[in-house]
C-alpha cells in the first residue's frame, strides 16, 4: 500500500494571561521573547482611524522572557496605546536579535503620525529600538512614524496612518512592514537610509460582503463603525493591503503576508515576493494573514489571523505549509487555535505561536510539535491532521 506523509501536531501552552502579545523571537542562546503590546493607559489620547474612539496613552508595554517554564518581564515601561478597556492596543510588536545576540524592538503606532508628538509627547511609538535586556534600558535609532508623515506613500485622498507592524534583520539592514502606510522599508540597522522598496497595491473588491446587523466588533481598531458605510453597499470598492510580516528565502528575494483591509474579503489574502524585477503575487487564496516563517528546507509557513472575515465572530485560525513545489498542507485549524498574532519556528523545529493576541489578559504562547509518520493513504482524510491537545 502506498504510504504518505501523515502531520500529527500537539499543542502545549506555555504562558497564559499575556496582555496583547504581538511578536515572538529566539535569541541565539535559544531564549524565546515576546513582544507585549500592553494595554495603554491613563494618559493623553489620539483618535483611532477607525473612528471607535481614542487610543490613550501609557508604559504598559512589555519585553518579556519565557524561562525555566515563568514568564519574566525583562524590559518594561515601553510605549503602548490602546482603546479604554485594554482592546485595539499598539506598542512593541516585534522583537529580533542581530547575530552578536543584541535586541531590536519594533515599536507600533496605529494612528496619524501628525498627532503623535503633538498630542503624546515624546513617545517611542512608531519607532526600532535597541533595548540592553540586562539593564532595562533602551536607544530609538529609526523613527518609522515619521518617516510616513513626511514621506506619504499612499493618496493624498486617505487619512496618512503609520503602525510598523513586523521587521527582518537581513545582515546590516532592516526590512520592516508597515502596515498602516501599506508599504515595505529596508534601511541600515542603525536606522539610517529609510527608504520605501515596494509599495502592497490596494485591492479592487466586487460585490463586497459587508457586515450585518448580527456582526461581531471583533477589532474596533481596524473596523469601521456601523455608520461609516451604507445600507446597500457599493457594488465595487477599492481596500488596502495591510501586509503584517516580511520574511526572507533562501534564494534572497522577500515574502510578505497580507491581512487585507475591511471587510476582509474571505480568500483574497496574498503572499507577495519581492525580488530585483519588483513585487509579484508569490501564492494567494488566503484570508487575513499575519505572519509568516521559513524552515532550513524552505518549506514556507502561513498563519491566518481568522479562516473568516473577522467580524463574523468565529476566531479560529490557521498554520499552513506551502511546501517548496506549492503544495499546501493545513497543519492546524482551530481545535483550540484563536486569534493567532505571529509564530516562529524554534531550535527544536516547533512551532511557537502567539495565541489570542488582541485580547487583553488572555493572550498565551503555545508550542505546536510537528512530526511526521507515514501512514496508509486509507486512513487520511485529504488535508487532515491529527491534533493531540495539551496544556503544561
Amino acid at each position: 500500500m502506498k504510504l504518505k506523509e501523515h502531520t500529527i501536531t500537539s499543542f502545549a501552552v506555555l504562558a497564559d494571561g499575556l496582555d496583547n502579545p504581538k511578536g515572538l523571537s529566539f535569541s541565539p542562546d535559544g531564549s524565546l521573547y515576546i513582544a507585549l503590546s500592553g494595554i495603554g493607559g491613563d494618559g493623553k489620547s489620539v483618535p483611532s482611524p477607525s473612528g471607535q474612539g481614542n487610543l490613550c496613552y501609557g508604559t504598559s508595554g512589555a519585553i518579556a522572557k519565557i524561562e525555566n517554564g515563568i514568564v519574566k518581564r525583562v524590559l518594561t515601561g515601553l510605549p503602548s496605546v490602546a482603546f479604554a478597556d485594554g482592546t485595539g492596543a499598539a506598542g512593541p510588536h516585534d522583537i529580533k536579535f542581530d547575530a552578536q545576540g543584541k535586541a531590536y524592538v519594533l515599536i507600533g503606532y496605529a494612528a496619524n503620525p501628525a498627532l503623535r508628538d503633538r498630542a503624546l509627547g515624546n513617545t517611542d511609538l512608531g519607532k526600532i529600538i535597541t533595548a540592553d535586556l540586562d539593564t532595562n534600558t533602551w536607544t530609538s535609532t529609526a523613527d518609522l512614524a515619521n518617516y510616513e508623515l513626511t514621506n506619504n506613500s499612499i493618496s493624498s485622498s486617505c487619512e496618512v496612518v503609520s503602525n510598523p507592524l513586523s521587521f527582518y534583520i537581513d545582515g546590516d539592514k532592516l526590512v520592516l512592514v508597515d502596515a498602516g502606510a501599506n508599504n515595505v522599508l529596508s534601511g541600515n540597522i542603525d536606522g539610517s537610509g529609510l527608504k520605501v522598496i515596494a509599495a502592497i497595491p490596494n485591492q479592487i473588491l466586487t460585490n463586497p460582503i459587508f457586515p450585518g446587523s448580527n456582526s461581531q466588533n471583533f477589532d474596533r481598531g481596524h473596523v469601521p463603525p456601523a455608520s461609516a458605510y451604507r445600507q446597500a453597499p457599493p457594488s465595487e470598492i477599492a481596500i488596502q493591503s495591510v501586509p503584517t510580516d516580511i520574511v526572507k528565502g533562501s534564494e534572497g528575494a522577500y515574502y510578505v503576508s497580507e491581512f487585507t483591509g475591511f471587510p476582509f474579503p474571505e480568500g483574497q489574502a496574498k503572499i507577495y515576493r519581492i525580488d530585483a524585477d519588483g513585487l509579484t503575487v508569490y501564492a494567494d487564496g488566503f484570508t487575513q494573514l499575519i505572519d509568516l516563517a521559513f524552515d532550513t528546507e524552505g518549506n514556507l509557513y502561513a498563519l491566518q489571523h481568522m479562516n473568516v472575515s473577522g467580524w463574523k465572530g468565529k476566531p479560529e485560525g490557521s498554520l499552513i505549509k506551502i511546501a517548496t513545489d506549492g503544495t499546501r498542507t493545513t497543519l492546524l485549524s482551530g481545535n483550540g487555535l484563536e486569534s493567532p498574532a505571529a509564530f516562529t519556528i524554534g531550535p527544536d523545529n516547533a512551532f511557537y505561536v502567539i495565541n489570542r493576541g488582541g485580547r487583553p489578559g488572555q493572550g498565551q504562547v503555545i508550542r505546536i510539535e510537528n512530526t511526521s509518520v507515514p501512514e496508509p493513504a486509507s486512513a487520511l482524510g485529504k488535508g487532515k491532521a491529527l491534533v493531540d491537545m495539551t496544556s503544561s
